[in-house]
């Protein structure tokens, strides 16, 4: 029996895990009930996991080389609106990106892992964490040590992708930027207030914002290599509370991505030097201040072309891949993946009828149960295959 035969036995129960996961969610990097059911599935199964920072880990297996394999957990702060029985009936939070079937997805591929662990030539190390949507969950756990004792030498992870492509089909990149970077900024514009019939002895914050919301567009247009990717984008412009005040202060906010490292840092000091110059020259004064989130996230060529060719061997009804992925969306994992060789690939989970019309961070997305088995099978299969080939 193979892996993928035995997660198709075992699809029931990580329905029902993910189910779980989907009914109770959460958001942010403060998972309590995620952690409790993780931690005690893992016992269940046969593993010793521990609380790592605000996550879940567990190794199997000993000695080098170890791999880590990881699942995101968090929700998102939003309604559902799917209409399945088992929604999250809070009404502000959602599984809208496919992170509950991540984390059933590795739940089941512990159990077979752990069956198989006298196969293991070394080590698997698991990565249950929170807050990916916040960006904090992946480096709350590096602070906490998830990439040390054991080292891990490199790292896999799998993304659900709903919408209508079918079950079967693998995307990946094995030579550029897959995923953005994402930086969220802040900037408090102060002026001096006054009445709106003598605006010359006030000094205008919102006549401020205005010309630093179009600088801020130059940036790109002006300023950005052409060859790289860059976007930004203000999406809150807060000032004044009636009509004819001048009022003393403003705030932009917005994020910047690019698919760059150094068009990053760039744009980063640029907002800070553009925003104080500006209100300078009107008179008044700001304040950038940068929330630095994720860096683009580059897989490993290599690591990623062992995984894939390690998930053709198992002949996957309906199997098919699509390299060179790439997209504006950002991925926490990305801070691995700058210290550790990383393989992240997306598994889709279509359907063809209208259940596949929505996207994910939709309200009425859905996910088709039967990328499942997949991706449990494919985290299973590629760890044991990676460290056979590494531990020979």
């Amino acid at each position: 029996m193979n892996e993928f035969e035995r997660a198709l036995e075992l699809k029931e129960e990580t329905v029902l895990n993910r189910r779980f996961f989907h009914q109770n969610a959460e958001c942010g990097v403060h998972m309590p009930k995620a952690v409790e059911y993780v931690t005690a599935k893992l016992r269940e199964y046969g593993l010793a996991p521990r609380a790592l920072g605000e996550g879940v880990t567990a190794t199997l297996g000993h000695g080098g080389p170890v791999l880590l394999l990881r699942a995101d957990m968090d929700a998102l702060p939003m309604p559902e609106e799917s209409g399945l029985p088992f929604a999250c009936p809070t009404g502000t939070e959602a599984h809208a990106c496919g992170h509950d079937c991540h984390a059933a997805m590795l739940l089941t591929a512990a159990r077979m892992l752990r069956e198989r662990e006298q196969d293991l030539r070394g080590t698997v190390k698991f990565m249950f964490q929170p807050g990916e949507e916040t960006f904090e969950g992946s480096r709350n756990m590096i602070d906490a040590g998830i990439l040390g004792d054991p080292v891990p030498e490199a790292a896999l992870a799998f993304h659900t992708g709903p919408g209508k492509l079918p079950v079967g089909l693998v995307m990946y990149n094995d030579a550029t930027t897959m995923m953005f970077s994402t930086d969220i900024f802040r900037i408090d514009i102060r002026g001096r207030g006054g009445h709106g019939a003598y605006p010359h002895t006030a000094v205008d914050p919102i006549n401020i914002g205005v010309h630093i919301h179009l600088g801020l567009q130059e940036l790109i247009a002006r300023e950005s290599d052409p060859q790289k990717s860059t976007l930004l984008t203000v999406g809150h412009f807060e000032a004044g509370s009636t009509a004819n005040i001048i009022p003393d202060t403003a705030i932009l906010e917005g994020t910047i991505r690019t698919n760059d490292r150094e068009a990053r840092d760039k744009l980063l000091r640029r907002i800070k030097e553009l925003s104080g110059g500006i209100a300078a020259a009107y008179g008044g004064q700001a304040e950038c201040v940068i929330v630095r989130g994720v860096p683009p996230l580059v897989c490993d060529g290599q690591v990623v072309r062992e995984m894939v060719g390690y998930i053709r061997e198992m002949e996957i009804p309906g199997f098919a891949e699509y390299r060179g992925i790439a997209s504006s969306a950002s991925e926490d994992f990305a801070l691995v993946a700058e210290r550790v060789p990383t393989a992240f690939i997306y598994l889709a989970s279509g359907f063809a009828d209208e259940r596949g019309d929505a996207p994910a961070h939709n309200p009425k997305v859905m996910f088709n149960e039967d990328v499942l088995p997949v991706g449990a099978a494919c985290l299973t299969h590629c760890a044991i295959r990676w460290l056979e080939e590494r531990g020979k």
